[in-house]
């Protein structure tokens, strides 16, 4: 429906700027009007979109300022934050993870041995 009704007003637009240019062709007094003001219009945009690029140009260096002296620190303070994290991590692990692993694997040994002596002397029992 949509596809139908844009096509049909695309072939009214065609058929009116075709209508349009014969007109203007049969009245050259009013084909200079409709240039004129077609030239006033064309001078107006021009301005808007010079305006909008000026406008377009600070807001980039704006957004440059914003990522040099905003952003960056925070970035760097970040990646200072996780290097710090890094090397808690590698302390703890080296100083109190290592000795309690190694600390609970010798009482599981240990453990262990205890409960296969236990099983060993319920065979001499018998």
């Amino acid at each position: 429906m949509w596809i139908g009704v844009a096509v049909v007003f695309g072939l009214l637009l065609l058929a009116g700027g075709i209508w349009a240019a014969i007109f203007l062709v049969g009245n050259p007094d009013t084909a200079q009007t409709v240039r004129d003001v077609f030239i006033i219009f064309m001078a107006l945009e021009s301005m808007v979109i010079g305006v909008a690029l000026v406008v377009l140009v600070v807001q980039l260096a704006v957004l440059t300022n914003l990522l040099k002296h905003e952003i960056k620190p925070i970035l760097e303070a970040t990646q200072e934050t996780a290097n710090t994290v890094r090397g808690t991590t590698l302390f703890l692990s080296e100083n109190l993870v290592e000795p309690v692993m190694k600390l609970n694997s010798y009482v599981a040994g240990l453990s262990r041995l205890v409960e296969t002596l236990g099983s060993l002397g319920g065979l001499f029992r018998r």
